[in-house]
């Protein structure tokens, strides 16, 4: 079965998006000091935990999902097309 990369890339940014900031806002609801969370503005430049912090980890977090989604699935279809050739 193949994958198909632009899907797969599109659907990992939009989780991954979605994830980061539904977790910032939770921890923000929530009143936590989010220390771990906070750690994602080591790789998403202009991150942090708050309102607008979220949005701006969001786009990251989509950018760096769709990317790895993509890599992910080009990388999948190589290695099952090697082995069903096989």
């Amino acid at each position: 079965m193949k994958l198909n990369i632009k899907a797969f890339g599109l659907t990992c940014g939009i989780l991954w998006a979605l994830a980061v900031l539904l977790a910032t806002y939770w921890i923000i609801i929530s009143g936590s000091q989010g220390k771990t969370l906070s750690l994602l503005s080591k790789f998403y430049m202009g991150y942090s935990v708050t309102w607008l912090g979220g949005i701006i980890g969001a786009v990251w977090g989509f950018v760096d999902g769709l990317i790895c989604g993509a890599i992910f699935a080009w990388l999948y279809n190589k290695l099952a097309a090697g082995k069903s050739a096989e």
